[in-house]
């Protein structure tokens, strides 16, 4: 690896180390489902977006309950912080489109029609909302790259 390459990557690390999020990747869900249900979360506290997504009665939203609870490890893993303590709420979430299965149906008269099996890619980001907590964070990273 090249000096410039090595000198971008520990940067993106260091900015990493201060982000707290979770992706969720090839989800077999139409990127259109799971976006119905991201859209609903999106800027509300930690908590409340778990209760919200325990309640919608659509199947994209397990799958994103159990990635939003990652999100929140992810933080208590890294800041040392209680997530629940913390005023945390869902700074980013969004979905983009994964690989496309194309199937065959049969269709009338000896034609073919074309399905597509669609998968998502879901990365949600948490952060806080205490500008106390957020100098605190801060400034530990800065301590631990120091030494």
């Amino acid at each position: 690896m090249g000096a410039r390459k090595r000198i971008a990557a520990d940067r993106r690390k260091e900015a990493n180390k201060v982000r707290y999020f979770a992706k969720l990747n090839n989800c077999p869900t139409s990127p259109q489902k799971m976006r119905l249900v991201a859209d609903i979360i999106r800027g509300e506290d930690l908590n409340r977006a778990l209760d919200i997504l325990t309640h919608v009665g659509k199947e994209a939203a397990g799958r994103l309950y159990k990635l939003v609870r990652s999100a929140a490890d992810n933080f208590e893993q890294k800041s040392g912080l209680k997530a629940d303590e913390s005023e945390l709420y869902v700074k980013t979430i969004f979905v983009d489109g994964g690989a496309m299965l194309k199937r065959i149906q049969p269709a009338p008269q000896g034609r073919a029609y074309r399905k597509r099996k669609r998968s998502n890619h879901v990365t949600v980001e948490l952060d806080t909302r205490s500008e106390t907590i957020k100098a605190q964070l801060v400034n530990s990273v800065q301590q631990t790259s120091n030494e």
